[in-house]
């Protein structure tokens, strides 16, 4: 379920040419770590799916579980996204429910095709060390 924040998991797809990542997750609407008010956690579960549609040209279908779960409250909050980046379909209460979108996959060409044209716009050669290394490292002083 943590796939979500992920960005490299959308870029792999996206990299693909998919006109669709659906994926799912178990959140509890709390965080057991600290403080969170629920909307900033909300916004954080959609920021990363808006992202991941919208850098890479894709609809993105985010299924929540939601309800009471072994004690634990889990978030829900299912949407489907655009590959524009905006959500057409949201989910939003902690209770099931049903969310339905109409689904153009030939929306994805526009981005595909201009901002987010890799094949014109990407240079991994600058960017290796988000494959090389796992941890944050502070570049070396000069």
């Amino acid at each position: 379920c943590n796939d979500r924040r992920w960005p490299e998991t959308f870029r792999v797809m996206g990299m693909q040419g998919v006109e669709m990542v659906m994926l799912g997750y178990n959140t509890p609407a709390a965080n057991a770590v600290g403080p969170e008010p629920f909307h900033v956690r909300m916004m954080h579960n959609h920021i990363t799916m808006q992202a991941g549609a919208y850098q890479n040209g894709t609809w993105v279908v985010g299924v929540a579980k939601a309800g009471l779960e072994e004690g634990c409250d889990l978030m829900g909050g299912s949407v489907i996204v655009a590959p524009s980046g905006e959500i057409v379909a949201q989910a939003h209460t902690l209770s099931d429910e049903l969310i339905v979108a109409e689904c153009d996959l030939d929306e994805c060409t526009f981005n595909k095709t201009t901002i987010f044209n890799f094949e014109a716009h990407r240079r991994p050669e600058h960017y290796k060390i988000i494959t090389e290394q796992v941890g944050a490292v502070a570049p070396p002083e000069e």
